[in-house]
């Protein structure tokens, strides 16, 4: 009895099919929500390895509990200069790449 080879895909294989391709809406959107979400899970590690509560967070920069909660949970409604507060009073450091078409202008 002949076995079937099991064919393996890549992660990005697997998002081109059921996300869409690079550079559709689709596509765009999912990315930009994982990023966000990635971010919010490194301001609560950090904020955790600091010790600080969310409370003593807030009151840091300026914000109630429940906005690091949000923040934490999903950055999708914060705000740069948010961010840019939280990684300070984190005393941590930030970088953002953005790509200009070809060229990629790094922002420390």
């Amino acid at each position: 009895m002949a076995t079937k080879e099991l064919k393996s895909y890549s992660l990005e294989e697997m998002k081109d099919k059921y996300i869409g391709k690079v550079g559709t809406s689709e596509r765009d959107e999912y990315e930009y929500e994982l990023r966000m979400d990635v971010l919010g899970k490194m301001i609560k590690t950090v904020r955790q390895e600091r010790h600080l509560t969310q409370e003593e967070l807030g009151k840091l920069i300026g914000v109630q509990k429940a906005q690091i909660s949000k923040l934490e949970n999903s950055a999708n409604s914060a705000t740069i200069d948010t961010i840019l507060k939280v990684f300070k009073a984190l005393k941590a450091e930030i970088n953002f790449n953005i790509k200009l078409e070809d060229n990629i202008v790094k922002l420390a």
